[in-house]
């Protein structure tokens, strides 16, 4: 895919980003935004080692279509050989890479991933260095980080990661000890001028005046939402809580792209949240195949899926193994692998 993300950022106008969540960023989830607003996606983070390893990791983990652009593929990496064999493989279906530096999960810390790199920017810089000098523009290659405490040693990561050849950053304004609390709009700002990168701001964006109101303040790039954004795919488009069309539009993806049912109902959990009354509510969320919450569906709002294949026909990747420059780390056995370990997972990274 040759689309330019960068030239896109340098337009005059605020760039709508869907964030990376475990779970919940995937083709289906992706397809619907794009459809209200959404002009970038990233996929969920996906671990580097396991995508590399495992026939079964990349079906699981990674699937696209030929309207699933601009996408942005997160990798979760903590070597330079599985970072940049990774990028390579899903370089010629995406129109980049990102490395989470951000997840603040125990299991992320423990194992080296996620908000642990940003102890260590010399590292993430050759990781970033090595991928950007495999790969030619316009495949970006970008870091989505979280604030440190000390923001002077923040402002020093960013830009020692400008200096390594980084596309643009993703800056969530908390510290990874953080979770609900208000963002750190003062240090997001001084980022902000201390980088000539674009910048994309993501935290507190539950609204499209939210995001509107960031990207003011911030006087960055791009906006991106997370939790916002899984509860009212329409955010983008200003709708204060989940149009019925965009029900509608979710029946009808997922009844066209194979989904399981967790990721259907769960995804129609958040999607009624601010609509259903609430014995309603708990009525539904306690639904256990697609058969009832269809007929709950047709009953309640007289809505039922449409299914256009050739809509939303899937692309047929072919990852190229046996040329990979590092394939000698290719060692596991498909079974060995416990593919679906962040399956009960939800977090914003």
């Amino acid at each position: 895919m040759s689309l330019d993300i960068i030239e896109m950022l340098k337009e005059p106008r605020m760039i709508k980003v869907c964030a990376p969540m475990v779970r919940y960023s995937k083709l289906q989830f992706r397809t619907l935004v794009r459809q209200y607003d959404c002009d970038i996606c990233f996929t969920p983070m996906i671990l580097a080692d396991s995508f590399i390893q495992s026939e079964k990791a990349r079906n699981n983990e990674f699937s696209t279509n030929n309207a699933d652009k601009p996408l942005i593929v997160q990798f979760a990496a903590k070597n330079v050989h599985d970072f940049l064999n990774a990028a390579e493989l899903v370089a010629p279906y995406c129109n980049g890479v990102d490395l989470n530096c951000g997840c603040p999960q125990r299991w992320a810390l423990k194992e080296g991933y996620g908000a642990d790199l940003l102890k260590k920017p010399d590292f993430v810089k050759d990781l970033i260095y090595q991928v950007r000098n495999r790969i030619p523009h316009p495949f970006t290659v970008s870091v989505k980080i979280r604030l440190l405490k000390d923001i002077h040693k923040t402002i020093n990561f960013c830009r020692i990661l400008e200096k390594a050849g980084a596309s643009f950053l993703t800056i969530h304004a908390r510290t990874p000890e953080m979770r609900c609390e208000p963002i750190n709009l003062d240090n997001l700002k001084l980022i902000r001028d201390s980088v000539k990168l674009p910048l994309i701001a993501n935290g507190d964006i539950k609204s499209l005046e939210n995001a509107e109101n960031l990207y003011k303040e911030s006087n960055c790039d791009a906006v991106m939402s997370a939790r916002g954004i899984l509860t009212n795919p329409a955010l983008f488009s200003g709708y204060s809580v989940t149009p019925l069309n965009c029900v509608q539009d979710w029946l009808d993806i997922t009844s066209t792209i194979p989904t399981t049912f967790t990721c259907f109902h769960h995804h129609l959990v958040f999607m009624l949240e601010k609509i259903l009354p609430k014995k309603s509510r708990m009525f539904f969320n306690n639904l256990h195949n697609k058969t009832s919450v269809l007929e709950f569906l047709k009953n309640t709002y007289d809505l039922k899926p449409n299914i256009n294949p050739k809509l939303f026909e899937l692309t047929k990747c072919t990852f190229n193994i046996a040329n990979m420059k590092y394939n000698k780390y290719i060692t596991k056995d498909d079974d060995d692998l416990n593919i679906n370990f962040l399956g009960n997972i939800f977090t914003e990274i």
